[in-house]
């Protein structure tokens, strides 16, 4: 929210691999050494494999090191909750990781700040069946709900992979304007 930050640089939708993407609640610097991990592992499937990495390959990576960090002594653990999303063989895949190092599939989820409020809602409200329109206006609504007079469409920045591209499109600012009423 500071005018003087450039946008840019304040992401919190990372790209890990074409058709793989993560968001972290939490420390970012924490994330970004996780986020360098996994670019790292999918580049290396890439390349010694032949093919894109499965998603969940490096939710389980992710969860791993983070557990591992809570084992010893002098060694802070990660501080930050992630969501993984990707799309593999022509399906769709969810997945969250806790601070802990526990990640488990979802279909839909939230993490940060509101997020209990978030997950009511999504228990209640949420179809398999949105099409990706339905579920940023969904999102949208969502957060226009909790965050009432403080909601700021210039504060989002929406990140999403269609199965039958396999490539994340990002999209902010006026052109999210169209997904909300």
């Amino acid at each position: 929210r500071d005018k003087l930050l450039v946008p840019e640089t304040a992401h919190k939708i990372f790209e890990i691999d074409y058709h793989i993407m993560a968001a972290a609640a939490g420390i970012l610097s924490d994330t970004r050494i996780l986020i360098d991990h996994s670019q790292l592992l999918a580049q290396q499937n890439r390349v010694s494999l032949g093919s894109p990495i499965e998603p969940v390959a490096i939710i389980r990576m992710i969860a791993d090191r983070k557990q591992m960090f809570t084992q010893y002594g002098g060694a802070r653990p990660y501080a930050v909750a992630m969501i993984l999303g990707g799309v593999s063989k022509g399906k769709s895949h969810l997945y969250s990781s806790d601070v802990y190092g526990n990640y488990f599939a979802y279909k839909a989820n939230a993490i940060g700040e509101n997020d209990e409020r978030i997950k009511e809602i999504l228990r209640r409200d949420y179809k398999e069946e949105m099409s990706i329109d339905d579920g940023i206006k969904f999102c949208l609504k969502i957060f226009k709900e909790i965050l009432e007079k403080n909601f700021d469409l210039g504060r989002f920045e929406v990140g999403f992979i269609k199965i039958s591209e396999e490539k994340l499109k990002r999209i902010s600012g006026d052109e999210l304007k169209k997904f909300v009423k």
